[in-house]
């Protein structure tokens, strides 16, 4: 049995939800997402509950899709109410941030600035010259952009210098010995 399929996703005021053809609807302050639901599970709105079920008999694919498609929901519900955030930190020295414009703009030790667009539906923002902060409704985007910022120049284990996320934990490793 699903651990995580068998809860009911609540739906806080001021959101509205629906299904239709195989997808699902979500609509709050933050936007509108919608999410393909699988042919093997079975989504009903009862209240201001959406709950999930396996349709038909005990397969594999029926019950790995119940848990897959009740978490796809309650972030799709999450996201138009309260959207999601990814803290980045930057390490090194002169190295740092800013946006501007439609574009973040990037000194990370290269010869030339990485200039990064900005996607539609991500906001950025930078509180500090050595901190971004990345949001949005969508927590599959958010965790892309991300990544994406992260890849220019990755942590290293000598020095720690890089663009790292705000909760990761470096493993340092000892340098040369004389």
């Amino acid at each position: 049995m699903s651990r995580v399929g068998k809860y009911p996703v609540e739906v806080p005021t001021g959101v509205q939800v629906s299904v239709a053809d195989g997808v699902f609807k979500a609509k709050g302050k933050l936007g509108e997402l919608s999410v393909p639901v699988s042919r093997h599970v079975e989504v009903k709105i009862e209240g201001s509950n959406v709950s999930v079920a396996p349709v038909g008999r005990r397969s594999s694919e029926n019950w790995t899709m119940w848990g897959t498609t009740r978490a796809l929901i309650a972030n799709t519900v999450k996201g138009v109410s309260d959207g999601f955030s990814k803290g980045l930190e930057i390490q090194g020295t002169g190295f740092r941030a800013a946006v501007q414009g439609s574009n973040l703009v990037m000194n990370l030790g290269f010869s030339h600035d990485v200039v990064y667009p900005i996607p539609e539906g991500i906001k950025i923002t930078t509180p500090r010259p050595t901190a971004i902060v990345v949001e949005g409704n969508d927590k599959q985007r958010v965790g892309q952009v991300a990544l994406d910022i992260r890849s220019f120049r990755k942590p290293e284990p000598y020095k720690g210098k890089g663009v790292r996320y705000e909760t990761e934990v470096l493993r340092r490793k000892e340098g040369k010995k004389k």
